[in-house]
């Protein structure tokens, strides 16, 4: 099977419009629909039904979406990696979100660059939840990203568990507490993935977030370890004793046969073993 079809097919389902999908692929939509016929003839299966009205797709074509999807970025990524092999510089590249590691991006990068003959690790600082992303197109070679996450097409090796703490302006009346419980800011357990997904995909930054809390405007969770990083007027770190951790996780590409993306990960995962080797009770992050 060829990609083209593929493309095809991936364009009017997410669609479900023959012509915006013709426009989006700069086609007709007369030879898309013949296309997505020939497709579906070489397949012995209907992809959409359709009516004058509406285009839905059948569930062998919901089958298809997902799977497409993973090819045509696998094919996507080889090409990219194969262009990246052909550069006179050999790098690795490290995804990461600024103020997402936990504190272990220097040591690992310290502890790779010790390494006899290691390939340059470059960081390339991305936005939330972005890495497994750039992982799957190639882009990157490796990732420091918190759970959960998308794994499709993805290995994946805990680093680092860190309890989280909720951030709130200093004037706010919870933070004269020691500590807090998830209740005390109208959370439940299963509700606080979704909650700190929302805050972060309004595009906040960590240098936002601090900036709006001590207005009052906002209260969130984060990983302990920011609060030991960034401390600043005006804003209260406590504790929440019933919060899950914060795990930080590497990823890599499951195709990945690079001796220097395992030399990275083999770093990253004895940095982290150090790390928590040392680590105690946890600190104190009141001002």
């Amino acid at each position: 099977m060829e990609s083209r079809p593929l493309r095809y097919f991936v364009a009017v389902a997410e669609e479900l419009n023959f012509a915006r999908a013709a426009e989006r692929l700069g086609i007709s939509p007369p030879p898309l629909s013949r296309a997505i016929r020939q497709l579906e003839a070489e397949l012995g299966v209907t992809l959409f039904e359709r009516t004058t009205h509406s285009v839905a797709l059948t569930p062998a074509g919901e089958v298809l979406l997902e799977e497409a999807r993973i090819a045509l970025d696998a094919l996507q990524a080889a090409a990219r990696r194969a262009q990246r092999a052909a550069a006179q510089e050999r790098k690795l590249v490290l995804a990461v979100k600024a103020d997402g590691d936990a504190g272990l991006l220097e040591p690992i990068l310290e502890r790779v660059a010790a390494e006899p003959g290691a390939v340059p690790v470059t960081v390339r600082l991305c936005g939330w939840q972005e890495q497994p992303r750039l992982l799957r197109l190639g882009e990157a070679d490796a990732a420091l990203v918190h759970e959960p996450f998308d794994r499709t097409g993805l290995d994946v090796e805990t680093l680092f568990a860190e309890p989280r703490v909720a951030v709130l302006s200093a004037a706010h009346p919870l933070a004269s507490r020691d500590r807090l419980g998830l209740a005390d800011l109208g959370l439940r357990p299963g509700d606080l993935d979704r909650f700190i997904d929302r805050i972060r995909r309004e595009g906040r930054d960590l240098a936002q977030l601090l900036t709006l809390i001590p207005l009052g405007d906002l209260v969130t969770l984060l990983p302990a370890s920011v609060a030991a990083r960034y401390p600043r007027p005006g804003v209260a770190y406590r504790p929440v004793e019933d919060a899950p951790p914060a795990v930080l996780s590497i990823a890599w590409p499951q195709q990945s046969r690079s001796t220097a993306t395992a030399a990275l990960i083999r770093a990253a995962v004895s940095v982290a073993e150090a790390v928590r080797a040392r680590a105690g009770d946890v600190p104190d992050v009141r001002p």
